[in-house]
């Protein structure tokens, strides 16, 4: 019982931290430290037995060693598809198609085909921001909730769908043998189920503030978008299809490896198209190292953390729980993992650390792979957007400049809400298919 107090007070502090605005590079680990207190876990290694420091630390180091490559390419191609306009000449396309009347649309559709076509999750919320802010701001709708629009657009139905080249949907691969495309007929079903039903509630939301009286406020610190001259929007959409191929060829042969070669892909054909609206190679590439640096470490700080959970003996026995409970397989799993990628804060580091807890266990009691692979990305995607997730803190302070207070519940109704959702869902089409 004191090992679970402890653990539960350490995730209920860091997600408190973090509401306030706290670092996670200080809260996750001085969190960490707390569980590790309350759990009789030693500061420095004793003997044989697993400490603070290397707990935390194995954590931190093994998820940027296993996913570096695919942060800082993915953190590269987001920043060359801003540089040179491609990212802003793909989502002018469909503002065009749309009009301006559908503003909260255009910025979920604008995020969603570039998070599809390969773009990290991070980055699609720097690249869209300004388009986002212009949109806003000439629909007049509350600013508060453009976080929300970006995260429907990142973070929902294309994050953890059958094809996406984002890690979520890749991690299951080196634990379950499968394709980044399983279980991809379900997984389709689930994505228009989660794009509908996330846009829907959004605009729900907006309408309602709207009628109180909330209107777009200007800041002087806000972006413009320029009339610099831009690329064709089909030298936009050309390296994100690059993307989507070379994976698509070579998960099978290369499997997790097959992401670095499609990334590494898209950035060259991305560049070789576009070179000559690239006024600034070299402020590109720093603006992507230190955006890999940024999502990839925020990320890991959390792991870290989370591998310390994995310490205590509370984890041991809510992992044996979660995976015993009655119903379907599908069903303990999703929940595992869900819980895990809560406690963790991250969908990528709640696959890391799930994963090789509950494959295995899955396995061996008969449940398809496929099966297991979709619900494990789906479900990953829901709890893990808690205050204190990565993506969540870097979106709404960092890059919207917003409070928690303000602008987290939009987000959480469509980017936890929606997604545990979109899960049920899909244990129950796998259940009746």
């Amino acid at each position: 019982m004191l090992s679970l107090i402890g653990l539960m007070a350490g995730l209920g502090l860091l997600i408190v931290l973090t509401m306030r605005g706290f670092n996670l590079f200080i809260t996750a680990p001085l969190c960490a430290l707390l569980v590790a207190v309350t759990n009789g876990i030693p500061f420095w290694q004793v003997s044989d037995k697993l400490d603070f420091v290397h707990g935390y630390m194995s954590g931190f180091s093994g998820f940027v060693a296993a996913w570096f490559l695919m942060f800082l390419l993915g953190s590269l191609f987001g920043k060359l598809m801003e540089h040179t306009g491609a990212a802003d000449a793909v989502a002018l396309a469909i503002v065009k198609k749309l009009g301006q009347g559908k503003a909260v649309l255009a910025v979920v559709l604008a995020c969603a085909v570039l998070t599809y076509g390969g773009v990290s999750v991070f980055v699609v919320a720097f690249s869209a921001y300004p388009m986002a802010v212009s949109l806003f701001k000439g629909a007049n709708l509350p600013r508060r909730f453009i976080p929300a629009a970006l995260a429907l657009g990142s973070v929902t139905f294309t994050m953890t769908s059958a094809g996406s080249p984002e890690i979520q949907n890749w991690i299951p691969i080196q634990y379950l043998h499968t394709s980044p495309y399983a279980g991809w007929q379900v997984s389709i079903v689930v994505a228009i189920f989660m794009a509908i039903g996330g846009y829907t509630l959004l605009m729900w939301m907006i309408n309602r503030a709207v009628k109180q009286g909330e209107q777009f406020n200007q800041r002087a610190s806000d972006p413009e978008i320029t009339s610099r001259a831009l690329p064709n929007p089909l030298m936009g959409i050309i390296p994100l299809g690059v993307v989507l191929l070379l994976s698509y060829m070579l998960h099978d042969s290369l499997q997790q490896a097959a992401l670095i070669v499609a990334l590494s892909g898209g950035v060259v054909s991305l560049y070789l198209l576009n070179f000559r609206f690239l006024h600034n190679p070299a402020a590109a590439t720093n603006e992507g190292v230190l955006g890999a640096l940024l999502a990839i470490g925020n990320t890991a700080a959390v792991v870290g953390f989370g591998s310390v959970a994995k310490l205590t003996p509370a984890f041991s026995s809510v992992v044996d729980y979660m995976t015993h409970l009655p119903g379907p397989e599908l069903l303990g799993a999703a929940v595992a993992v869900s819980a895990i990628a809560g406690l963790t804060g991250s969908a990528s580091g709640g696959q890391a650390i799930a994963l090789p807890e509950i494959a295995p266990h899955y396995l061996d009691r008969g449940v398809d792979a496929e099966q297991l692979h979709r619900v494990v990305a789906i479900s990953s995607g829901a709890l893990d957007s808690l205050p204190h997730n990565g993506y969540v803190v870097t979106t709404i302070r960092a890059i919207c400049g917003e409070s928690h207070q303000n602008a987290y519940w939009p987000v959480a109704v469509v980017s936890v809400l929606v997604p545990v959702l979109g899960t049920a869902l899909a244990i129950l089409l796998f259940q009746w298919f």
